[in-house]
């Protein structure tokens, strides 16, 4: 799976933000805590905040929070804000023809597949991140013995 860097310094924010409980965190803090470019930052807290996954204050107190507890905020949430192409799989490999033989098997393993990713995404929270524990299941995939290139 290809993380875009803008799905990867939202998660960091966001975890930032965990972290900090209630308490608004500054944008320029963001940045310099978690080196990241500031501008670059700036609009990834835009789109997080358009994405009602955080709220903000302006302000000498102000700053980025947590819309929602960091338990009821998933990693998939944060991938399909961030990034537009995290969509149901479709592949038209068909031409109007119904799928047949390995061509249906092949349908059945890109869904297989999506099914999988969503499976951890969905199921992990930035609670889990945070406390540095993952679900069960995803914790049994990472521990496994499959390398990966």
């Amino acid at each position: 799976m290809y993380v875009t860097a803008r799905t990867n310094y939202a998660m960091r924010a966001l975890l930032a933000m965990a972290a900090a409980g209630p308490d608004p965190v500054s944008a320029p803090a963001l940045a310099e805590a978690e080196q990241m470019p500031f501008t670059f930052l700036q609009t990834i807290l835009g789109e997080l905040r358009r994405a009602r996954l955080v709220v903000s204050r302006r302000g000498h107190d102000g700053g980025y929070r947590l819309a929602r507890p960091a338990m009821q905020i998933t990693v998939g949430e944060v991938v399909r804000a961030m990034d537009t192409t995290f969509a149901p799989t479709t592949v038209e490999t068909h031409r109007g023809r119904p799928p047949s033989g390995a061509t249906e098997q092949l349908d059945q393993l890109w869904r297989a597949a999506e099914i999988a990713l969503r499976g951890v995404l969905d199921e992990t929270t930035l609670d889990d991140l945070t406390r540095g524990r993952l679900p069960a299941h995803v914790r049994t995939l990472v521990d496994s013995t499959i390398p990966i290139d």
